[in-house]
């Protein structure tokens, strides 16, 4: 029942709404995939969808792997303070996302941001960080800090169920902490590092909020298209065109899902190899 209403229902009412069209002339008619194949040829739509899929192959690796860093380097038992360091970086996971934009984007400010600061204070010039060429790399910044504490508490859950006896076992072969690492760690955080890539995944491809709050500091970089969701928002409550941004948001579900999926299907597929 709660997955009919929650999530079932919200879905097949938007594939209902993108099978329509309001007209002036004639009122809400039924277009079938008319919707879909203008956005199939919507240039908008598609440089957006490009955008968010260079921003999941860029920063959700360098995401993904400080946070198994993270994770290697706590589960070692040789840093000090191994849970106050955990704590801080699970901190920035728990500041909402419009503060964290809204944060991060006050930084980056080229007239009035600390980053531009110290690089005057240094005589050391400091790009713009609000450009367009370091747009996607600044909120790919503010994503890295937000959440790679939560991804590193997956990985260290994770870590912790692994067996004694098998670095027991280890020691005894004369391995040390780093051949511990790579053969017995990582290898056991398959299952938590592919949770995570497809959480990623699907926010990547959600990617809304930073970009929309950093709009009002950058507008000329930031339009309403610069992501899929974006696009979708503005179109229905800015645009009034709700049955074309349903279509929309069908096809950017559909994306991640495939992308998802052949994702979850490669890693089964090399783990029967191995």
């Amino acid at each position: 029942m709660v997955f009919a209403i929650a999530i079932a229902a919200p879905l097949l009412y938007a594939v209902y709404l993108s099978l329509f069209q309001e007209r002036l002339i004639g009122g809400t008619v039924f277009v079938g995939f008319e919707n879909y194949t203008r956005a199939f040829g919507d240039t908008l739509f598609r440089v957006g969808l490009a955008r968010v899929a260079l921003f999941l192959a860029v920063q959700v690796p360098i995401m993904l792997g400080l946070a198994l860093l993270a994770a290697l380097i706590i589960d070692s038992g040789r840093l000090r303070w191994a849970g106050l360091f955990r704590i801080g970086i699970f901190i920035p996971y728990a500041v909402p996302a419009v503060v964290a934009a809204l944060m991060w984007g006050y930084l980056y400010g080229p007239s009035f941001g600390l980053v531009h600061q110290v690089g005057d204070a240094l005589d050391v010039t400091m790009p713009n960080l609000l450009s367009k060429s370091w747009m996607l790399a600044s909120i790919g910044n503010i994503n890295t800090w937000e959440y790679v504490g939560y991804n590193m508490l997956i990985l260290y859950a994770a870590l912790r169920s692994v067996p004694e006896e098998l670095y027991e076992a280890a020691e005894m072969d004369g391995a040390g902490a780093v051949r511990q690492a790579w053969s017995i760690k990582i290898p056991a955080l398959r299952q938590a590092l592919l949770l995570t890539v497809i959480f990623s995944i699907i926010g990547s491809f959600q990617l809304f909020n930073e970009p929309n709050i950093i709009q009002s500091l950058a507008p000329d970089v930031i339009t309403t298209s610069y992501t899929p969701n974006m696009y979708a928002f503005n179109l229905a409550f800015n645009g009034q065109q709700f049955n074309y941004s349903a279509a929309i948001a069908v096809l950017l579900g559909v994306v991640t899902a495939v992308v998802a999926y052949a994702v979850q299907l490669s890693t089964a597929r090399k783990e029967r190899v191995l």
